[in-house]
């Protein structure tokens, strides 16, 4: 067997067998398989969908060129994953919060990739966080802890690595194929029990339109489940962002309001509790999703929450005394302006993409992948759809370096908001759930 026999095959459209796609994804990893090779093999499953069973295979094969974790734990093994928006900064209050009902939470997250915020670099907002460890330490700490917000080591799926890249250049990334077992290989590496997957919809999301939301969405649950993890999805609303700020340490002061009470956005928190409700009775801690929103919404109340983020952030490096002097610990920027509407009205329409370029043209993002992240810089206070904005109550507060990058800030932020005089109806914030 080798790489010109199989892309014979696919250029041919005959079916693949689980030990082809072993092969090559074996091949990914040892470098074995060229780029151009790997090019071809991702441009045919783009052109030509490969179908569920060899989803599964493929995600299979391509987990199976890493280490897969396995636990000797207490309770069993969840996580979740979001496929990216503005303001998204649920797995903060999430991961911990399920660790206080009793789950173990190994979390690989990874970093904001074009308009997208990225949870890892909301976590090295906080200073001395160290959001990659190898494997041995990420077992360790979320057995001692309960939970670990990390980045996958190079032990997990290394295959993906390597043909993520080739995707990002041949203009292959939106195959839905290639996503779902992107996404799993990763996933499934964690030796999962139950998955929960929050797939974005609206302006601000990689799948804009419902019904590419929904495809993906029931191909990560299929393949999921096809795989031997239970799992459901809910589609969200990504039509305006999840939080009321964008910017990592901003996205991190609003997790801590949700976790010790003393504010966040309804949006963000109801999305915590759904996704929280949903893997508590996935992995048998509750009788269903709704006595499952219960108890994460007593561990986010109850304090319990924050004391297990709190002894994450000390075991991984961050300050010990975070979450009670966290505001102080954070970074801050030295310009913040707030920003008044051209004209009073309702918001009726946000451009949410824009809203995420926003924050990476002011630092807090990345234009190519060797820059580096300002993690004070971003918007706070953004005001949401249905909400009356005028002098007295501003579109956002603007965080910035330099008054010149605020003002660049506030032209951009002014274009991605429509007003008008009448209220809108503001969609629901879960469409759906799958599974």
């Amino acid at each position: 067997m080798d790489a010109r026999e199989i892309l014979a095959r696919l250029r041919v459209g005959e079916p693949l067998t689980p030990d082809h796609y072993r092969w090559f994804a074996q091949g990914l990893a040892d470098g074995t398989v060229s780029d151009a090779q790997a090019g071809a093999f991702a441009m045919a499953i783009c052109k030509s969908p490969i179908g569920p069973d060899a989803r599964v295979s493929l995600t299979h094969a391509m987990r199976d060129t890493g280490q897969v974790l396995s636990w000797d734990v207490d309770g069993p093994v969840l996580d979740k994953h979001s496929t990216g928006g503005v303001g998204d900064v649920v797995s903060l209050p999430l991961a911990p919060a399920l660790a206080a009902c009793g789950a173990y939470v190994p979390m690989l997250s990874g970093r904001g990739l074009g308009h997208t915020g990225g949870t890892l670099d909301k976590m090295e907002a906080i200073p001395g966080y160290r959001a990659i460890i190898g494997n041995e330490e990420l077992a360790r700490v979320v057995r001692e802890v309960g939970c670990a917000i990390v980045g996958a080591s190079g032990e997990i799926a290394p295959a993906d690595k390597r043909l993520y890249a080739v995707r990002d250049v041949t203009s292959t990334v939106e195959s839905v194929d290639l996503i779902t077992a992107s996404i799993l290989s990763k996933k499934l590496s964690e030796g999962l029990e139950g998955l929960v997957l929050d797939v974005k919809t609206g302006s601000g999301a990689v799948m804009a339109t419902p019904e590419d939301a929904l495809a993906l969405a029931q191909s990560l649950v299929d393949t999921a489940q096809g795989a031997g993890c239970r799992c459901t999805a809910l589609l969200t609303d990504m039509n305006q962002p999840l939080a009321s700020t964008a910017g990592n340490a901003l996205e991190v002061i609003e997790a801590m309001e949700i976790l010790t009470g003393s504010g966040g956005s309804a949006r963000l928190r109801q999305v915590t509790l759904s996704l929280g409700g949903e893997l508590l009775a996935l992995g048998g801690l509750a009788e269903n999703a709704a006595e499952g929103e219960r108890k994460i919404n007593a561990a986010l109340t109850s304090g319990a929450a924050a004391e297990i983020f709190g002894r994450m952030v000390a075991a991984l490096g961050g300050p010990r005394d975070f979450v009670s002097l966290w505001r102080d610990r954070l970074p801050a920027a030295p310009v913040m302006v707030e920003i008044a509407p051209r004209t009073s009205g309702y918001v009726v329409a946000i451009d949410t993409r824009a809203v995420g370029e926003v924050v990476v043209h002011l630092g807090g993002g990345r234009l190519v992948q060797t820059d580096a992240v300002d993690p004070a810089v971003g918007l706070s206070d953004l005001a949401a759809l249905g909400d009356r904005v005028d002098d007295q109550r501003p579109l956002a507060r603007i965080h910035a370096r330099t008054e010149d990058e605020a003002r660049r800030a506030a032209e951009a932020l002014h274009a991605a908001y429509r007003l008008s005089d009448a209220p809108v109806t503001v969609p629901d914030l879960i469409h759906e759930r799958i599974g």
